[in-house]
């Protein structure tokens, strides 16, 4: 679509090309950030141009911090020697979001894939085994339920199992979920995933 100003125009575009925003999200930003004042804009901007040059990755997990070490890292009330894999960040979010895990991180920064190149050297899987040599207890496998997820886990269980004890996050019926509303891999999973009452 075409408007009236060429600025305006690329802000949309700008706006469109994030995830998950359609081009009427991208259009009522755009068209807000225009009513709302000068300050607020540049205190957008500045936020954006501080995320890009402030912000990185731990040295140890691999998490996004702003310092050297994050928060989760250096936290001396979280268990050192328990250490949950991920494959982004943003599944590192989901886990703290829910307040129960005590544990520490490591983010592989994706899952095997050899159909698009990813191997076991585009990983962060050397640094996990070494933290695993340097003395952890268990290793909790998070990632996700896909068949990328479900090889990496696999090849980080067939690394480390003679190390520490490996345990996979479990998968199956979401709470509050009716059985019949789930496909039959997620049954499937969740009959094979039964656990001792």
């Amino acid at each position: 679509m075409k408007y009236s100003s060429k600025s305006l125009e690329r802000l949309i575009e700008a706006f469109n090309r994030l995830p998950g925003i359609g081009t009427k999200s991208a259009q009522r930003m755009a068209l807000y950030l225009l009513e709302t004042s000068r300050d607020e804009c540049e205190n957008l901007a500045k936020a954006i141009i501080d995320l890009k040059d402030m912000v990185g990755h731990c040295s140890r997990c691999f998490n996004l911090t702003e310092d050297d070490i994050c928060d989760i890292c250096s936290d001396v009330r979280r268990n050192q020697k328990l250490i949950c894999v991920v494959e982004e960040p943003k599944d590192l979010l989901a886990i703290e979001r829910t307040g129960v895990y005590r544990g520490v991180f490591h983010v592989l920064g994706g899952a095997l894939s050899p159909l698009e190149g990813v191997g076991e050297s585009n990983l962060r899987i050397r640094e996990l085994m070494l933290r695993i040599d340097s003395g952890a207890d268990e290793l909790i496998l998070a990632t996700n339920p896909t068949v990328e997820g479900e090889m990496t886990a696999a090849h980080l269980a067939k690394l480390s199992k003679d190390k520490v004890k490996v345990t996979r996050i479990a998968r199956g019926i979401p709470y509050g979920g009716a059985l019949e509303f789930n496909d039959a891999v997620t049954v499937a999973k969740a009959m094979e995933g039964r656990i001792d009452l």
